[in-house]
């Protein structure tokens, strides 16, 4: 090692240091909330459990895997070319199958305690499900993707981002619920019981997204809201984001009350074409961060942060990919993670200039976080290429890699 490279590795240790005081603030207190947001699913849990039995509760989260299965997976997939710190992922998800469904609980009970005393016993299911059960409901879920947006600003980088953690909020909410309802309907006529079946096909088959696609509409509005520029207009978007998932929720539940014609009328024609809105809309913008990513990657490798044989890798997932498989054969998987991790740095340094570009940060902002960045881009480069060469397998491969990568779009 050069004694200037060694001079730079003292100094991005000194960084480090510094960052390092200011990260076991920022941590403790996530932690403290996973912490509390668990007890809260045990409560939920307790409570379910009481209200359907043991083993009907066991069988509602069997059940109910499957379907918060496919949806956990689909967004880890969307969230591919910048993917969220794995903390805030699980407490989103936590905070719908604890928080969100604690409080939905209470508002729906005090709603309906509400509702006996105004109508005395006249049947208020539909106000209940149709109005009441959206408004509560995916206020208890946007809570904590508003709490987000506030806290961890710099998480945020558009749409794809706000789509995120909405989601996650939505699939913890549908877990919980479907708990409830799978075991409820075992309780009722066991497994083979028609019930049971029926619900399933509806729940974990026809509409595991239901509830993400609600909140969706949310995550949507909190990505524009994260581009507006005065906080009357933020305001705006996450208002019409709320009352467009509280729409769609309400319009879902519905459904339920039109017979079978109805429900599927509703179905496809409302929520099919809505989802397939959405998808479009998540690939285009999942377009567009690599657009931002390939249009900052030339400025990295001049100020040296990139080298130039790791640039076109960099520049799409296929070549990421290809890399990590190759890193991971030849140098192991600890290697692989450094290298992912590196990746993640670059992209997430790339997204913090384009935000300083465009003027939606503040210098001294900027300066913290692109430290920061500047600092983990290092250490994860120069742990990667600590691990049998992980570094230069990007070079090694390079032609061989490239070929399957097709060509960034400038």
């Amino acid at each position: 090692m050069s004694s200037n490279d060694h001079a730079e590795a003292v100094a991005d240790v000194s960084r480090a240091r510094r960052l390092q005081s200011r990260k076991h603030h920022a941590v403790g207190w996530p932690i403290a909330g996973l912490i509390l947001l668990g007890m809260i699913g045990l409560v939920m849990l307790g409570i379910t459990t009481s209200r359907v039995g043991a083993l009907p509760a066991v069988f509602g989260a069997v059940a109910a895997l499957l379907p918060v299965g496919i949806v956990v997976a689909a967004t880890v997939w969307i969230d591919r070319w910048e993917p969220e710190p794995p903390m805030l992922m699980i407490g989103s998800f936590l905070w719908g199958a604890g928080g969100a469904t604690a409080c939905s609980l209470l508002l729906n009970n005090t709603s309906q305690s509400m509702a006996h005393l105004l109508t005395g016993h006249a049947d208020h299911r539909f106000f209940l499900t149709a109005v009441m059960g959206p408004v509560v409901e995916e206020a208890a879920k946007a809570v904590f993707v508003v709490g987000l947006w506030i806290r961890r600003r710099a998480e945020f980088n558009g749409l794809v981002d706000g789509i995120v953690y909405a989601s996650l909020t939505a699939a913890g909410f549908a877990f919980t619920e479907n708990i409830l309802y799978f075991g409820k309907a075992f309780a009722d006529g066991g497994v083979t019981g028609g019930a049971v079946v029926a619900l399933f096909v509806l729940r974990g088959v026809l509409a595991p997204f239901s509830h993400p696609l609600f909140t969706a509409m949310f995550g949507i509005a909190v990505g524009f809201a994260w581009g507006a520029r005065t906080r009357l207009k933020q305001f705006g978007w996450l208002l019409a984001g709320y009352l467009l998932a509280v729409l769609l929720h309400a319009v879902w539940n519905s459904a339920t009350f039109l017979g079978g014609t109805g429900f599927i009328n509703v179905y496809f024609l409302i929520m099919v074409p809505v989802f397939l809105g959405t998808f479009a809309l998540i690939m285009w913008q999942r377009k567009r961060e690599q657009r931002i990513v390939v249009a900052q990657l030339p400025k990295l490798e001049r100020a040296g942060l990139v080298a130039r044989s790791e640039v076109e890798l960099l520049a799409s997932l296929t070549g990421r990919q290809g890399w990590l498989r190759k890193v991971k054969r030849h140098a192991g998987a600890q290697a692989a993670k450094s290298v992912r991790d590196y990746q993640i740095a670059v992209t997430e340094l790339a997204f913090l200039q384009h935000r300083s570009e465009a003027g939606r940060t503040t210098s001294a902002a900027r300066r913290a976080r692109r430290e920061k960045l500047i600092v983990d881009l290092k250490q994860a480069r120069r742990s990667a290429a600590g691990r049998q060469e992980a570094i230069q397998t990007a070079r090694i491969n390079l032609d061989e890699l490239t070929r399957r990568v097709p060509k960034p779009r400038p």
